[in-house]
């Protein structure tokens, strides 16, 4: 298989997630109508040499070079296909913050692996950039429903493969995420969680799921309410988020159906319906405020397309 040409370009959008929703931890995650925009050029270069370029101040700290994430989700691609890395240069508009619990790395590892398979004419099937986006990942929750969209159940079979369920997400059910100025890292994040929970916490996030699911797909604010609960690591991650309970309880009052943690945080989820989506980001915000913590409330709705490309030459 022939190398993409030197100016070779591809226009790749990849959704934001949330995930962990409510008690779905490291399996359940959503795609968000919040893209960054990844714009991919074949420049000269082996495969040492990957140029990075980020519109907007939240990526400053993100570098090129060879271990870039994105580059490394790349280089998987053309060791798949068979091909001799090339150099790469990506332009990227960041509409996701990194480090806030919106995927924002998984979105570098679709990207990598879309736009790479784009350049070389898409050699590679999506269930394989899927299989690839975990192992590179670690685990599915944000990966998924950022290649494919909508609202993602993943879980390894008996098999050993990745089973992937698109579950359904009634369209009165919508998500308003607060994205607060503070970072927060998965690696902090993760370190803050016991190595062993109690059986009675995973019977409990078991219940949950089962009701949270068929809360989304019916629309049914009681069964969302009763199922945006979790015991495996919400107790042990507000902490680490400045006024983060506090702007729970603030978007609770304000009549969301259920608030969790995003991703790994510090950003934070609450299901609603859409006329109460302007209270609750209001009420979100003006907390976190409080706290001397600048912060954003979209009200999102469910992308339902995945990552898209196309090549900007093609009219």
């Amino acid at each position: 298989m022939a190398q993409p040409r030197i100016g070779q370009k591809v226009i790749v959008d990849v959704p934001s997630t949330t995930a962990n929703i409510g008690p779905g931890f490291d399996c359940l995650g959503a795609a968000v109508d919040l893209n960054n925009r990844f714009t991919i050029q074949r420049i000269e270069g082996n495969g040492e040499r990957f140029e990075l370029i980020i519109e907007g101040e939240e990526g400053s700290h993100l570098r090129g070079g060879p271990d870039n994430l994105f580059y490394r989700a790349a280089q998987r691609v053309w060791k798949a296909a068979g091909i001799e890395p090339v150099g790469l240069e990506a332009r990227v508009k960041l509409a996701v913050p990194p480090a806030r619990g919106l995927g924002s790395s998984a979105t570098a590892i679709v990207a990598g692996l879309v736009g790479a398979n784009a350049l070389m004419g898409s050699p590679l099937a999506k269930e394989k950039l899927l299989e690839l986006a975990i192992d590179i990942e670690g685990h599915p929750d944000n990966v998924v429903p950022s290649l494919l969209g909508g609202l993602c159940l993943t879980a390894k079979a008996a098999s050993n493969r990745w089973r992937v369920v698109r579950c359904e997400w009634h369209n009165t059910i919508k998500a308003v995420i607060a994205i607060p100025s503070i970072r927060l890292s998965t690696s902090e994040a993760r370190r803050a969680m016991p190595k062993t929970i109690p059986i009675g916490d995973a019977v409990i996030n078991l219940g949950a799921i089962t009701l949270l699911l068929q809360g989304l797909r019916t629309g049914s604010r009681d069964l969302v309410t009763d199922g945006m609960h979790d015991r495996l690591h919400e107790p042990y991650r507000w902490r680490l988020i400045k006024g983060g309970v506090e702007v729970r309880q603030a978007a609770l009052k304000a009549g969301a159906l259920g608030c969790a943690i995003s991703g790994a945080g510090p950003s934070i989820l609450a299901l609603c319906n859409e006329d109460q989506g302007a209270e609750i980001s209001r009420a979100m915000m003006k907390t976190w405020e409080g706290f001397g913590v600048a912060s954003k409330a979209p009200l999102l709705n469910l992308q339902t397309q995945g990552s898209q490309w196309h090549n900007p030459n093609s009219g």
